[in-house]
């Protein structure tokens, strides 16, 4: 099988990556990346040199550098290449929607003409908003994207619904619940308190710090996005979740604790723009079909990304 991989310098592309390489011989991966502030190539040193794994230095929106690689010949794009942070998309939305709808736009064009037999987009559980206290979204929740990022995450998604209407894409949306573990860019929640509080600098977090996240830990993500590569009849849109809830203040008491720093460096600060408080996703439509449940912990988990 032969994958690629958009994104694949990132969080978790690179973690996906990592996972495919080291539990299939038979896959063959190309990572295609813009290597922006978030992408960085040492997050695949390790299997670099690997005979497996391939690289291309590209932008998602350029349509005639998408449709000279596609001409290699896959049997799956995985796609997540994306601008991701919330607080840079209310700074500026001009590149969220360059590389998560332009760009998403012009790799599926380029799947189509290519005759690519399958297509994962990666997308989050923002594109549903905010959810009620004691609720948790399903696959058939409406739309309610609050920050320009998740914006543009819920237009992506309506252009693979789109492509696949209108062109029978064999096509697949995977919304997920709040990543953390190795090679995070430090701008997010959990690698940005660890490293303030390693260097004893105040944790700042936004409002009473009791917005909640299901936090999943990467590795768990990837096997789940490994059976969606695999699984060519899953078709849709599914939710991944951890059924783990934490608020962000008991995840940054949680670090401190490990780290033996004390609870006086979390400095709160003004809240977030149109800050969801809380996201709940109800995933047992892909456990059931895919037969998957995450393995890691909320406490192992935290403590192995601390490590």
């Amino acid at each position: 099988m032969r994958v690629l991989v958009t994104g694949g310098a990132g969080f978790i592309g690179s973690n996906f990556i990592r996972h495919l390489i080291s539990t299939h011989s038979d896959i063959d991966v190309v990572n295609v990346d813009k290597l922006t502030y978030s992408g960085n190539l040492e997050n695949l040193a390790d299997i670099a040199p690997s005979p497996s794994l391939g690289f291309v230095r590209a932008d998602i929106a350029d349509s005639p550098a998408m449709a000279a690689l596609l001409q290699r010949e896959f049997d799956v794009i995985v796609n997540f290449a994306a601008e991701t942070h919330v607080d840079r998309s209310i700074e500026d939305a001009a590149p969220f929607l360059w590389t998560n709808v332009v760009g998403t736009q012009v790799l599926l064009e380029a799947a189509r003409r290519a005759n690519v037999p399958r297509f994962v987009q990666i997308s989050t559980d923002e594109v549903y908003g905010s959810a009620p206290a004691g609720q948790s979204f399903t696959e058939q929740t409406p739309l309610d994207p609050r920050s320009p990022y998740s914006a543009s995450k819920a237009s992506a998604d309506l252009l693979v619904n789109a492509y696949v209407e209108t062109f029978g894409s064999n096509a697949v949306i995977l919304r997920c619940t709040n990543n953390y573990g190795p090679y995070q860019f430090p701008e997010k929640l959990i690698p940005l308190m660890i490293g303030n509080a390693l260097e004893g600098k105040p944790l700042p977090v936004y409002g009473d710090g009791l917005q909640e996240r299901d936090w999943l830990y990467v590795e768990d993500y990837c096997r789940a996005i490994e059976r969606v590569v695999l699984h060519t009849e899953v078709r849709g849109v599914l939710n991944v979740s951890s059924g783990s809830p934490q608020t962000n203040i008991s995840v940054v008491k949680a670090i401190l604790q490990i780290l033996g720093k004390p609870d006086s460096l979390v400095q709160h600060v003004t809240d977030r723009l149109g800050h969801d408080r809380r996201y709940a996703l109800e995933s047992s439509k892909f456990r059931k079909e895919l037969k998957w449940k995450p393995d890691v912990s909320f406490a192992d988990g935290i403590q192995k990304t601390v490590a």
